[in-house]
């Protein structure tokens, strides 16, 4: 499989007042067009932020991060936006769906940014949903819905744009065991059946059992890649 995301000697160093924390040394790392990897660590291990700089949330301080084949650590503001919205599906531990509307309009919300029509959106809002089985829940809004439903509607909503890379993070940290797996599964036959790449950041082992491989983060240093699995 060719190379889809590749990082380079990537550093990443906030500045809090007069102090520097340097939160990613280093990081070298390739994941694969069509690889699910876990991404795992302890609390503050840079994580999140080696999760935000692939996504285009954050930019690094040093080094080279090329997503098919494109360098977006050289980006401006507004390009970066624009390949965000093509290229990224996020999913997040608190779904962030908005409470005053409907599953299919939360779905819709990321084809807003794009010149299609009202009917489109609504065509591809409806396939997103029936692919994460709530076509039924269209109408539902969030309070509607269980915590299970909630987080599917914030997969097709990451899913509605066709993105390449789908971003995760603790994607079941609020979910009990049994919907865990089911969003578990989900995300599995995204990327078995639909081809996409997934890169999850997770505390608990059992998620990180159904990537394809596990990369381990300590204080901002990958401490190991162990062989897919």
């Amino acid at each position: 499989m060719p190379v889809l995301v590749e990082i380079r000697d990537l550093t990443k160093t906030y500045v809090r007042g007069k102090q520097r924390v340097e939160v990613l040394h280093h990081i070298h790392l390739d994941i694969d067009q069509g690889d699910f990897v876990a991404l795992m660590g302890p609390s503050g291990s840079g994580k999140t932020t080696l999760l935000n700089l692939i996504g285009g949330i954050d930019s690094p301080t040093d080094g080279v991060l090329k997503v098919d084949g494109q360098r977006i650590d050289d980006f401006g503001a507004d390009e970066l936006a624009r390949w965000r919205a093509e290229t990224v599906g996020f999913i997040f531990q608190s779904y962030n769906l908005m409470p005053v509307l409907t599953a299919q309009k939360n779905v819709e919300l990321p084809l807003l940014l794009t010149d299609m029509g009202a009917a489109e959106r609504a065509h591809r809002a409806r396939v997103a949903l029936d692919l994460v089985g709530l076509s039924d829940r269209a109408k539902h809004k969030p309070n509607e819905l269980s915590g299970g439903q909630q987080q599917r509607v914030a997969i097709a909503r990451a899913l509605v744009s066709d993105p390449q890379l789908l971003i995760c993070d603790e994607p079941t940290g609020d979910l009990d065991r049994k919907t865990a797996d089911e969003v578990l599964r989900l995300l599995q036959r995204l990327n078995a059946e639909f081809g996409k790449t997934i890169i999850m950041v997770t505390h608990d082992p059992k998620a990180a059992d159904y990537a394809r491989r596990t990369v381990h983060l300590d204080k901002g240093t990958l401490v190991d890649n162990p062989a897919a699995h």
